[in-house]
């Protein structure tokens, strides 16, 4: 979840390369960013990734679905729904 504000001061032509670059990917100059940030610094830690793999091992209860029928209902939803969205 993204909790955290940053401020940064850029010159002008960083501020236009970064703009560009998300108007040419249809994206926000945040996630660019934070993908820059992740690509330069890492993402989660190996600990960090170990600690979730052992909490989600001792997970009981539930309903899980398979890989298969996860894509199944994804499939199925994406029918039921015109191509031009959901009508109100």
């Amino acid at each position: 979840m993204i909790t955290e504000r940053v401020q940064i001061l850029l010159t002008p032509e960083q501020r236009r390369r970064l703009e560009d670059e998300a108007r040419r990917q249809s994206r926000s100059v945040a996630s660019l960013v934070r993908e820059a940030i992740d690509a330069r610094f890492g993402t989660v830690s190996r600990q960090d990734r170990l600690a979730a793999v052992e909490a989600i091992a001792t997970m009981s209860g539930g309903r899980y679905l398979t890989p298969e029928q996860i894509n199944r209902a994804v499939e199925e939803e994406r029918e039921s729904v015109p191509l031009d969205g959901p009508q109100p």
